[in-house]
């Protein structure tokens, strides 16, 4: 038995999501992002009422006054008020009372307790059946939202229904491929970390749960055989005792998207995970209108920022930042992401991205620009490129991961060929083996590179080492293939003469052939 990566959702939990999914489908709501969205809605209108409960039990004990969600003229607005009603009642009220007052809670909440209202701005109910939003109602009250350890897992098994890239080339990393990248990068309890185009917040959530399991005592581990895995839960006790749970709550984790409805679904999974306050924004950040609204988040202020960023889309040039355009003029939001990242990055702050692999062979003078500023006044420490087929079914692109620093210079460049990722490459994705692939590969030789403990010059090998000044000599081109080195195996042939005595014979039999075949007509 080994600890499984997949969520712990299983038996009566799995079905009951499944049968959610379905109805929402059978009810004539057939996209996956408004079926999550609107599951998501439900969802927090629950968490709320389950909030304001926990907050008016403590304030009865202790006398203390809180802020709260429902005052007296809201009361129907509560989930445990009109969840009871049928849903000929239910749907004219839930559209018409209790999304209008999330909106109001939303604009005027401020600081601590807002976090939920703020996650309601905008929010509209799409669901136009009564019997399809009581059906919705009774199975999210079957879910375990009280249940910490669980809320995780079920939000993600739901994120795992998304089968569709969005029209801005954004589409949902791989959670494998997501571990990697976290796991490369080893995030610290001080970091403060960031996904400046967050999707679904699967990068920060995945950075949290990996300080979760380093630390955690044996006393804050739980060990769970289910179906035959061992599905361990981490408490991050060692986070409390080291005193960085405060930071972890309320300042480690930094999210920006300019799609709507990814930053309810981001800001949902990551309080699901156990986030208390995550740092949440609808924001273009390529926009100018980034250093107006965020000065101190959009230039020096992350430690760590893991990114997908969209590889295409509509971008108004007008509009980019200035600086962003001196460091690589272009309209292409692949190369101007890395250029925000570097911006956004503390001087030795490092990243860990996603490139199709365009950006690394690009001829075009922002291409070779950027590369450029990349190993010259900054340090590329690794390429690793990624089998075509990773983010299938949303795309085949090819790309990789590359990772950086702030500041500096590079001297050398860590590259490896990732020839399987443990899944197949077609659209089903099916596991190959233990479903690990390469990627554990990449992770040992790339600490063991970054440590100085393993040689890696020979260029016919997945991992290898190339010099910075040899890639300057290239056109600063960062191709793996512009570097490795096939071994070539020179094939045994027979004697020239042999084989044209062969197909003089082969000849022969099938003119013989051809002559019998004539004889029968």
């Amino acid at each position: 038995m080994q600890e499984s990566l997949t969520p712990m959702i299983t038996g009566p939990l799995k079905s009951r999501i499944d049968s959610l999914w379905t109805d929402f489908w059978t009810g004539g709501i057939t996209n996956p992002l408004t079926v999550i969205e609107q599951i998501t809605f439900l969802m927090y209108s629950r968490l709320l009422d389950m909030q304001e409960r926990k907050d008016e039990k403590r304030a009865s004990i202790t006398g203390q006054v809180f802020n709260r969600r429902f005052e007296v003229e809201d009361q129907d607005c509560r989930w445990e008020t009109w969840r009871h009603y049928g849903g000929e009642m239910m749907l004219p009220h839930v559209r018409d009372r209790v999304f209008p007052h999330f909106r109001r809670l939303a604009e005027r909440s401020t600081g601590a307790g807002s976090l939920f209202a703020s996650f309601m701005k905008d929010a509209q109910l799409m669901i136009q059946k009564g019997t399809l939003l009581s059906k919705a109602v009774a199975a999210v009250q079957e879910l375990p939202l009280e249940k910490g350890d669980t809320k995780g897992d079920l939000y993600e098994y739901l994120l795992s229904k998304l089968t569709t890239a969005g029209i801005n080339g954004q589409f949902r990393t791989p959670r494998h491929i997501i571990r990697l990248m976290v796991e490369l990068m080893q995030p610290q309890p001080t970091d403060r970390i960031c996904d400046p185009s967050c999707g679904t917040a699967g990068f920060l959530v995945e950075a949290y749960e990996y300080l979760l399991r380093e630390h955690s005592s044996e006393a804050g581990r739980h060990e769970e055989v289910v179906e035959g895995e061992t599905h361990v839960t981490y408490s991050g006790d060692l986070l409390v005792q080291q005193g960085h749970r405060s930071h972890v709550d309320t300042d480690m984790f930094h999210a920006y998207d300019f799609d709507a409805t990814m930053l309810r679904i981001a800001s949902m999974n990551l309080v699901m995970h156990g986030v208390a306050e995550p740092d949440v924004h609808y924001q273009d950040t390529l926009s100018q209108s980034f250093e107006e609204r965020h000065p101190k988040g959009s230039k020096g202020a992350f430690d760590l920022i893991l990114a997908n960023p969209p590889f295409k889309g509509s971008l108004d040039e007008q509009d980019v930042a200035p600086d962003l355009l001196r460091t690589v003029k272009t309209k292409k939001t692949e190369l101007l992401f890395i250029a925000l990242i570097l911006r956004m990055l503390k001087v030795g702050g490092r990243s860990a991205t996603i490139v199709p692999d365009g950006v690394l062979f690009g001829s075009s003078k922002a291409h070779v620009q950027l590369r450029q500023h990349l190993i010259e006044q900054n340090q590329l420490e690794a390429v690793i490129s990624l089998p075509s087929g990773v983010f299938k079914p949303y795309a085949g692109v090819s790309t990789a991961i590359i990772i950086f620093a702030k500041g500096g210079k590079t001297e050398n460049v860590f590259f490896y060929d990732v020839q399987s990722d443990g899944f197949t490459l077609d659209d089903k994705r099916t596991p190959i083996g233990d479903g690990k692939g390469d990627l554990l590969d990449v992770l040992v030789k790339y600490r063991q590179w970054c440590e100085g403990l393993i040689d890696i010059s020979d260029r016919s090998a997945k991992a290898f080492e190339v010099p910075a000044s040899e890639i300057k000599s290239e056109n600063f081109d960062l191709s793996i293939n512009r570097y490795i080195r096939k071994k070539i195996e020179i094939a045994k042939v027979n004697n020239p003469r042999y084989l044209l005595e062969q197909l003089i014979l082969l000849e022969k039999q099938i003119q013989g052939d051809l002559d019998e075949l004539k004889e029968l007509f």
